[in-house]
């Protein structure tokens, strides 16, 4: 199938339109080498009780937190026997919560969700004199675990690689 297709019915416009592909999430405690050792067996996405990874682009694990966040039991590290998931080599916390502009309190509307949902402490909301309080992740906080995003009605939360 043409990758421009694939992209297009998943909402992901390449050919001159406004949308790029999200990259994907690599699980955590992925190794730098992960996509030359992942064998694409799927036994970490069969071990995760959360079932928070999925078969993704090429057949690689990805984590997908749209609907549950990632407790990091690491019942994924223990299931990769090829070592593409190490808790010795790998980076726990890979991703961070970012709030976008959907964001229900940023558009003036209480909505404290995401802060409630956050077992870490890492989003937290501004007082704002007059007005509704807006929300600030804590990014030496957040863990990436996805929680947050689930329950926001407004769709405003994802995941970004960390840049560090």
């Amino acid at each position: 199938m043409d990758p421009n297709r694939r992209a297009f019915l998943r909402g992901a416009f390449l050919r001159g339109g406004a949308r790029k592909p999200a990259p994907a999430l690599r699980p955590p405690w992925a190794v730098e080498a992960f996509l030359e050792r992942c064998t694409r067996c799927d036994a970490c996405i069969a071990a995760c009780p959360e079932k928070v990874l999925r078969r993704g682009d090429g057949g690689f694990p990805e984590l997908d937190v749209r609907e549950r966040g990632c407790t990091f039991c690491a019942a994924c590290v223990k299931a990769c026997e090829p070592g593409a998931l190490d808790r010795r080599r790998g980076v726990e916390r890979r991703h961070r919560a970012t709030i976008g502009p959907t964001c229900l309190a940023r558009r003036e509307v209480t909505c404290r969700l995401c802060e409630l949902a956050c077992e870490e402490d890492a989003i937290g909301f501004i007082l704002q004199r007059g007005g509704v309080a807006t929300p600030l992740v804590d990014a030496s906080q957040c863990t990436g675990c996805g929680m947050c995003l689930n329950v926001c009605p407004s769709h405003a939360i994802s995941l970004e690689e960390r840049s560090e």
